[in-house]
């Protein structure tokens, strides 16, 4: 089978979108674990900033800092779970496309010398 006739325009555009597809699945499974992870192990450092208690206003209450490193820490499980469910939701869409494009490229290869045909006698 010349190569020709397997590399047609069609057959390179099909070709490039499973490439595509599986690139974007590979980058979105990557984000999936790194989200779970980050959802069952969060950071435990807070990034944010208080005023010195010594400081002449008297800075903020005890309550009030363990109130905004509370209000941090929601935050970052909500920015986790929402980088979870994009990461899912790109994989769902993704996944189908590629699917589909493989399939095709796949029906549209012309038959191989002594490739058995599905439902026929074997060959002698």
């Amino acid at each position: 089978m010349p190569a020709s006739d397997r590399l047609t325009l069609r057959n390179a555009y099909l070709y490039l979108v499973c490439l595509i597809t599986l690139v974007v699945s590979l980058f979105a499974a990557v984000s999936l674990v790194r989200s779970t992870v980050g959802v069952f192990y969060p950071d435990p450092g807070y990034y944010g900033y208080f005023p010195d208690p010594a400081s002449p206003d008297g800075g903020m209450s005890d309550e009030e800092i363990e109130r905004q490193e509370e209000l941090a820490k929601d935050s970052q499980r909500r920015q986790e779970v929402l980088s979870l469910v994009g990461s899912a939701t790109t994989l769902l869409i993704v996944g189908p496309v590629y699917v589909y494009h493989w399939r095709r490229v796949q029906s549209e290869l012309p038959a191989r010398p002594g490739q058995d045909v599905a439902g026929g006698p074997p060959a002698p």
